[in-house]
């Protein structure tokens, strides 16, 4: 039987796409859908304390990479213990995994039988597809990765033909509340599908820190906030570092009650099948007239001023 290791929650999430979730046998600490990953080992950890403000961890986040190339740590010897044939990971972000550079070190010299490694590297959409057609085609199956890609693809043109009839509203994707970023790579093209347009990202490109005046001159139609790792309620209790900026109250979107949160962990920070999803939570967001998925209340939710942030 092959033997696989995932080392980023999107390239789980790929794998179990293509109909190897039995092959896989280790995960990162971060890997959690399908929910029976969890019942795996995990390799990785954090070198940082994950715990506090968002601005707390961006700069312990900043500190760990002064002095290495990695803020994870790689369980070595249970690795070298789990045998793996293939081991995926990333080269896109040194935040989002191991780095690859520490992946092909450990490969080099702690494992005892050999292991491919697939490297993905997602930047936009069209890479998304090649990436999954990248593990199918080192998995043996190119086939199956034709026929995910042509599904994926098939629901994203349904959403963009009825999203390109209806108005286009702007918006600003909120990727870090402290320090401000906005949502880069793919998520102006998810954006473009649903029928807005994002004002800070470029599509292709990493995310952009931003000022708030930059936000505050915008004005957007809609703010839709999608913190990398946070679910809805963990950005909630974040929202007073955007809600004490100067002049919060008078943008557009704040006015006509145009604030939304997002599972970023889970939706749009995972270059994975999943961002079809993502784009459907988007499409309820800009056009919820329009559109009905069922995403309401998990995937996305309505801020208010009168949302109490938890201790």
């Amino acid at each position: 039987m092959t033997r696989i290791v995932s080392l980023i929650p999107s390239a789980t999430e790929i794998v179990c796409a293509l109909g190897f979730e039995a092959e896989l046998v280790g995960r990162s600490h971060e890997c959690d859908y399908p929910p029976s990953v969890t019942q795996l080992p995990p390799l990785t950890e954090p070198k940082f304390d994950v715990r506090g403000t968002g601005r707390e961890i961006d700069d312990r986040v900043k500190d760990v990479l002064q002095n290495a190339i990695s803020v994870y740590k790689v369980d070595e010897t249970r690795l070298n213990e789990l045998a793996p044939d293939f081991i995926v990971t990333q080269a896109q972000c040194e935040v989002c995994a191991v780095s690859l550079s520490e992946v092909e070190r450990i490969a080099r010299e702690c494992l005892s039988t050999p292991a491919s490694i697939i490297s993905l590297e997602p930047m936009c959409l069209a890479d998304l597809f090649s990436d999954i057609q990248r593990v199918a085609d080192a998995l043996g199956v190119p086939e199956r990765g034709t026929e995910v890609v042509l599904k994926l693809q098939a629901r994203i043109d349904d959403i963009a033909q009825r999203a390109a009839e209806l108005p286009k509203q702007t918006v600003a994707c909120i990727e870090w509340i402290d320090p401000l970023m906005a949502g880069g790579n793919w998520m102006p093209e998810l954006v473009e599908l649903a029928g807005g347009k994002e004002l800070f990202g470029k599509a292709g490109a990493h995310s952009p820190w931003i000022d708030w005046g930059d936000v505050w001159a915008a004005d957007p139609d809609k703010i839709v906030v999608l913190p990398c790792g946070f679910d809805i309620e963990r950005s909630i209790q974040e929202m007073t570092a955007l809600t004490k900026q100067p002049g919060w109250k008078t943008l557009r979107a704040i006015r006509n009650e145009q604030v939304y949160i997002t599972d970023g962990n889970q939706y749009f920070n995972r270059p994975g099948p999943r961002l079809v999803e993502s784009l459907e939570i988007l499409a309820e967001i800009l056009h919820p007239d329009a559109f009905h998925f069922g995403h309401e209340g998990t995937g996305w939710v309505k801020y208010a001023e009168t949302v109490t942030a938890q201790p």
